[in-house]
């Protein structure tokens, strides 16, 4: 099949008809032509997690606006003031608390516990947007192998950890030629249509509310379905092409031990993905709470959970600190990468939004308000940086300084508890929603857009 013959497509109508309108907008909408984002430049969307939160006493910056000073921690994006907006006082209520599952909820805002499930994350929500256009709708990354991503039915997506791998999954045709390829789809395609048969003989049986069940049954099964055809269209196009030189910096076993780079080669991968346009969506968590990565370069040879359990400890906040940075400097990296790549319409960076972040603030008591958030990048999207958002501002007195301008101790508080129950994450995802032109009205659990 030729992708250019866009045979893959599923009508309005047909999709309706198949599987009943319990589908939402989002999906119809990656049903898409080809075509029909061809002119523009692409837009693109990064998500990368922290883990542990931060040494917040370090971290916190405290003033508002454009003309704030940064903070010990964040001071590796100095030089990017123009191009990030680092944001405080936003939380997700539903994670207040629930310091375990702030990772999962980072991208999707649901209440899960008690036999709650999770709900669909950003990213696929932006993936189903454009995965007409890319070979991979979706990449997910990590260093453990649990992703951020979760789909429709609040099922985790598996990651990848290992460069090399990753490289090879992107850029080499699978062994066995296109054929085989072929002949796997098709068995898989012959799997869902007697699934969907079966189906529909079963819907002629069974009560209303089941049939909703049934329903949200059959749609997950629709999205395999599409993911199969389109599969099957690419089969036809070659993979990009990549230069030697790049292909020997990324292409080769990268030790975790190495975290920087590691890190870099992951950033790397992002990148070329993007120039390639082989995907247009990417998640990276850096770590777990249970394991972000200790830094030996720098003789930090604990894990970030345990560097962020420091109970006042003040040479092991120094070395939280020194992690923070040394993360911050990796994500400056790729910015500063970004930007220097030119396109139609300005700079790789200019097309791509990234958040960067963590679903934790103070690691030590789990405090999981005033989460240390930092978008970058997307300004041909409508974003407008140079300014610190500060949500906590006229919810309280100010930042309790001790007689060295440094904060005290009870800011732990505010990182445990919200001042401003309105100020949530998920104002904030909705936002970067709908600048990747994703139609949604509301995220989550979110109140309004976010402006930034």
């Amino acid at each position: 099949m030729n992708i250019q013959s866009q045979k893959w497509l599923l009508s309005r109508r047909h999709v309706l008809r198949g599987i009943g309108a319990s589908i939402g907008l989002p999906l119809l909408d990656c049903m898409r032509p080809l075509r029909a984002a061809a002119t523009a430049t692409p837009k693109r969307a990064v998500f990368v997690y922290l883990p542990n939160g931060v040494n917040t006493l370090d971290y916190q910056i405290l003033q508002s606006g454009k003309g704030y000073s940064f903070s010990r921690g964040l001071k590796p994006l100095e030089k990017f003031r123009d191009v990030i907006t680092p944001i405080s006082g936003l939380h997700h209520p539903h994670g207040l608390g629930h310091h375990h599952g702030c990772q999962s909820i980072w991208l999707t805002g649901a209440e899960i516990g008690q036999g709650k499930r999770n709900s669909v994350s950003l990213d696929q929500l932006i993936a189903e947007k454009t995965a007409p256009m890319t070979r991979f709708p979706s990449l997910e990354l990590s260093n453990t192998g649990r992703s951020l991503s979760y789909n429709r039915d609040g099922i985790q997506l598996p990651a990848e950890t290992r460069p090399a791998d990753i490289f090879r999954r992107l850029f080499e045709a699978p062994s066995g030629g296109i054929e085989q390829q072929r002949l796997a789809l098709q068995r898989q395609g012959s799997i869902l249509d007697a699934v969907l048969d079966e189906a529909k003989e079963l819907d002629r049986k069974i009560g209303s509310e089941d049939r909703t069940r049934l329903d949200q049954y059959l749609t997950s099964v629709r999205e395999v379905e599409i993911r199969t055809e389109r599969a099957d269209g690419w089969l036809d196009v070659p993979r990009p092409e990549v230069d030697p030189a790049t292909r020997r910096k990324i292409e080769r076993d990268v030790s975790q031990q190495d975290t920087g780079d590691y890190f870099r080669t992951m950033y790397e991968l992002m990148i070329l993905a993007f120039e390639t346009d082989i995907t247009r969506v990417v998640t990276f968590s850096s770590g777990d709470e249970g394991k972000g990565l200790p830094v030996p370069a720098l003789g930090i040879n604990q894990t970030r959970h345990s560097l962020s359990h420091h109970n006042g400890d003040p040479d092991q906040m120094d070395r939280l600190t020194q992690s923070d940075q040394f993360n911050f400097e990796q994500f400056a990296w790729f910015l500063d990468r970004l930007s220097k790549i030119p396109e139609e319409n300005g700079s790789l960076l200019d097309s791509t939004v990234t958040l960067y972040g963590s679903g934790m603030a103070y690691g030590h008591s789990h405090g999981n308000a005033n989460l240390p958030l930092v978008v970058a990048g997307g300004k041909n999207m409508g974003f407008k940086h140079g300014q610190h958002l500060d949500f906590n501002e006229g919810h309280f007195d100010g930042y309790n300084l001790d007689e060295n301008g440094s904060l005290q101790t009870s800011h732990y508080q505010l990182c445990s508890r919200p001042l401003n129950s309105d100020a949530r994450v998920s104002n904030l995802l909705l936002s970067i929603a709908q600048k990747m032109d994703v139609e949604v009205e509301a995220f989550a659990d979110s109140l309004k857009a976010l402006e930034c």
